[in-house]
C-alpha cells in the first residue's frame, strides 16, 4: 500500500468514525493521562473506554481485543480497589515499584500462557465465528495488554513496557480492520506510554530519595 493509499484510507476512516468510537478513544486518552499522573481517575475514565470497546471489538470481529477489554473492565475494578487501600495511618499501601527477577519471570509466563490460549482459541474460531481475526497478531496484542493491565493494577513500572508492545501491535491491527481513528488513538497511546514510563521511573527514584533522607523514628 502506497503512502497516498494510506492517507486516503485514513481520511475515509476518519469520516466513518462513529460517535461511540470517538468517545471510547477520548476516554482512553484521558485514562492514560491519569495513569501517568498516578491518579485514581485512571479507573472510572478507563471503564468508559473499555465498555465501549467491548462492543466495538465484537462488531469488528476483533474477538481477542474484545476479551482484552472485558479483562480491562474486571482489572479496573480490582486496580481501583488496590490503589485506594490505606493503612491505619490513612496512608496509601500501594506504591510504584520495579519488578524483581522472580516477578519478571512471572510476567513472561503470564504473557506466554495467555498468548498460547488466545492464539489457539482464535485459530479455532476464525473459520465460523471470527473471520476477521488474525490469530497471531490478535493474540500478541491481547496477551501483552493482559500483562500490562495486571501490572498496572499493582503499580509496577514494567507495565509501561508491556503497554508499549501492545500499542505497537495495535496500530496496524486496527488500521487494517478499518478502525482508522482507533489506530491513530494507539499512536497517541504509544507516545504517552513512553511518557508514562519516564514519569513512573521518576516517581520511584523520588520516593527512594525521600525514604533515604527521612529521619528514623525511635
Amino acid at each position: 500500500m502506497s503512502a497516498t493509499q494510506i492517507l486516503q484510507e485514513f481520511i475515509t476512516g476518519i469520516k466513518q468514525t462513529s460517535l461511540l468510537e470517538f468517545v471510547a478513544v477520548i476516554s482512553g486518552i484521558v485514562s492514560v493521562w491519569f495513569s501517568r499522573k498516578e491518579s485514581i481517575w485512571v479507573y472510572p475514565t478507563g471503564l468508559i473506554n473499555t465498555t465501549f470497546y467491548i462492543y466495538l471489538s465484537f462488531a469488528g470481529s476483533l474477538i481477542g481485543e474484545a476479551s482484552v477489554n472485558l479483562y480491562y473492565t474486571i482489572m479496573s475494578i480490582y486496580g481501583w480497589y488496590l490503589w485506594t487501600r490505606k493503612n491505619q495511618q490513612q496512608k496509601h499501601v500501594l506504591h510504584i515499584t520495579y519488578s524483581n527477577k522472580k516477578e519478571w519471570l512471572q510476567e513472561i509466563l503470564f504473557f506466554a500462557a495467555f498468548y498460547v490460549a488466545i492464539f489457539g482459541a482464535l485459530t479455532y474460531l476464525k473459520k465460523d465465528f471470527a473471520p476477521g481475526a488474525i490469530p497471531w497478531a490478535d493474540a500478541f496484542a491481547s496477551a501483552t495488554a493482559f500483562t500490562a493491565m495486571w501490572l498496572m493494577a499493582r503499580k509496577k513500572v514494567e507495565s509501561w513496557y508491556w503497554w508499549i508492545a501492545t500499542n505497537i501491535a495495535s496500530i496496524p491491527l486496527y488500521f487494517i480492520k478499518h478502525y482508522v481513528f482507533t489506530s491513530v488513538y494507539y499512536i497517541i497511546l504509544l507516545l504517552m506510554a513512553f511518557w508514562g514510563l519516564a514519569e513512573w521511573k521518576r516517581k520511584v527514584h523520588a520516593r527512594s530519595r525521600f525514604l533515604m533522607e527521612e529521619p528514623m523514628v525511635p
